[in-house]
């Protein structure tokens, strides 16, 4: 299996719009990246030496580390077609 995109969710606990950001891109990578995604989920309230190395802005934050460039989005993941077309994907 080959991964194409490494992806970070950076979330604060099991708040509304944490929730809604796992739930919204768990969805987008099973529809349009299956098979070819690793996402790890961090949360800040229990990671918090590992958010600390990051420069959060706002939280939800979804880094995409691979393919490049690196891109960052802030907030639930809610709008399908700004998210798609920040990864790169083309549907």
């Amino acid at each position: 299996m080959k991964i194409d995109y490494v992806l970070y969710l950076y979330v604060a606990g099991a708040s509304p719009n944490s929730s809604r950001a796992i739930a919204n891109l768990r969805e987008i990578c099973e529809l349009y990246l299956k098979g070819r995604y690793r996402l790890e989920i961090i949360d800040v309230y229990q990671q918090t030496e590992r958010a600390k190395q990051e420069s959060l802005v706002a939280l939800p934050l979804l880094i995409k580390r691979l393919p490049l460039p690196e891109r960052k989005f802030v907030g639930d993941l809610s709008d399908r077609p700004k998210v798609l077309k920040g990864l790169g994907i083309t549907v």
